[in-house]
């Protein structure tokens, strides 16, 4: 008996890595090496970040902390101690880096030198102290989703597949690059972390000149890779909502919609929005059951209308503030009717236009472009926004919407294999999400 904790260690550390070797053939940058692809790489080869090396570090990590098995004899009340204590602990990093930047662009400061002292002390400390409680906090939160997603019934053998795994990290640029007389994504590419704005200009510029395609370099805050990636985060709702979405992505990972993923930008599409959806879901879920003092609540359904029902009496409503994601869906679909109408030059500088109205009102968009709404525009779990009119968003949350559960939903998406099976299943076979029955596009 005292044996078997090592023997189920022993197991779980071997499908770890025969899940990691599966994925990485199937890593975030894999995409069909098309013609023009390999055009666009000619751009960045030089500055790719490199996910294999990364991820034999993270897996090491994590091999190591499955061997000491810490989280396991960890109480609840401690564990979420550790996970707060941890995400004070990036809250004051953050601070004292912003306070450093401070320091070192103001021209009043004559000794940049004495006057980041303590303050170089100070983060180099934290530092420290992060190498130390990083790793077990990740732990704890991997622990925490395994056992929610477990509750939810992604586990019928006990342990979730593909053990959930993931790594806070600075994360690696995206370059997406789209076609400039259609919205569609023709590249996206991780770049290494190290480059700052200047360099993600100079390169869409070189890319836009010389393939004549509009160019993007965007942030990410996850990546499915395996371990996933995750953005820091002081966060607690955006982290858990993050790391479930990128472990439905490994999840899909194993099934045809995931292994689709890079095969048509509708198939991408419906991946995220399943991943977002099911994010939200299972981030709740766990929030509810481990930080409950953190836990949002969706709104109430709005009651149904009669049509006979008087308005109150009372002042006028006031005029709506800035409607972003609708907004946002004007500006899509106005694009997209005049690229359509082969009217490039004009969609373009209508979205220019666009721009300067979305930063006027606060949100500061850098480059608002066809490789904007190819990025963004995949991720369709809401109405409106960058994906404009958008058919697969709606199928995949009409399915969502007749699931009788998130693993229901996910495992019902996880066999659609074409935007037909999609529809055939949101509309043409709804009824058989009742039964349990799968349909295979």
């Amino acid at each position: 008996m005292l044996h078997m904790p090592w023997l189920r260690r022993y197991h779980l550390l071997r499908n770890w890595l025969w899940v990691f070797a599966f994925i990485l053939l199937l890593g975030p940058s894999a995409q069909p090496p098309t013609d023009s692809f390999e055009r666009i790489r000619a751009y960045t080869r030089q500055i790719e970040f490199d996910y294999i090396d990364w991820g034999l570090r993270a897996l090491g990590l994590k091999i190591g902390q499955a061997a000491l098995g810490v989280e396991t004899y960890i109480s609840e009340d401690d564990s979420h101690t550790i996970v707060m204590d941890y995400l004070d602990m990036v809250a004051r990093i953050q601070q004292a880096e912003g306070d450093l930047r401070r320091i070192y662009t103001d021209p009043n400061v004559e000794d940049v030198e004495a006057a980041t002292a303590d303050l170089g002390a100070e983060l180099d400390d934290l530092y420290a102290q992060r190498q130390r409680l990083g790793p077990l906090a990740e732990a704890v939160f991997q622990s925490q989703l395994s056992a929610t997603v477990s509750d939810l019934g992604f586990t019928p053998g006990g342990q979730p597949l593909p053990p959930v795994l993931y790594r806070s990290t600075p994360l690696p640029w995206a370059l997406v690059v789209s076609p400039r007389e259609v919205i569609q994504q023709e590249a996206n590419i991780s770049l290494q972390v190290e480059l700052n704005v200047e360099d993600h200009v100079v390169l869409e510029g070189d890319i836009e000149a010389g393939l004549d395609m509009s160019a993007l370099v965007v942030p990410v805050g996850g990546i499915g890779f395996y371990p996933t990636m995750i953005a820091q985060t002081t966060n607690l709702n955006w982290m858990s909502e993050v790391v479930a979405h990128e472990w439905i992505h490994n999840f899909l990972t194993l099934r045809p919609l995931g292994v689709l993923y890079t095969q048509s930008p509708e198939l991408r599409t419906i991946n995220e929005t399943v991943a977002s959806i099911a994010g939200k879901e299972i981030g709740g879920q766990l929030l509810l059951r481990y930080y409950p003092e953190f836990y949002v609540p969706p709104p109430p359904p709005s009651p149904p209308q009669t049509g006979n029902d008087e308005a109150p009496p009372g002042p006028p409503p006031e005029p709506p503030a800035f409607d972003f994601r609708a907004e946002m869906r004007e500006t899509r679909e106005t694009a997209d009717e005049l690229l359509l109408e082969g009217r490039i030059e004009e969609a373009e500088e209508y979205m220019e236009a666009r721009r300067l109205i979305f930063w006027e009102n606060g949100y500061q968009i850098r480059k608002l472009n066809q490789a904007y709404f190819a990025f963004y525009g995949a991720y369709a779990d809401q109405p409106g926004g960058a994906a404009g009119e958008d058919p697969i968003g709606e199928a995949v949350r009409q399915v969502w919407a007749d699931s009788n559960s998130v693993f229901d939903f996910v495992n019902s998406m996880s066999w659609v294999t074409s935007v037909d099976g999609l529809m055939q299943l949101a509309y043409g076979e709804a009824n058989l999400l009742d039964e349990g029955v799968v349909y295979l596009g």
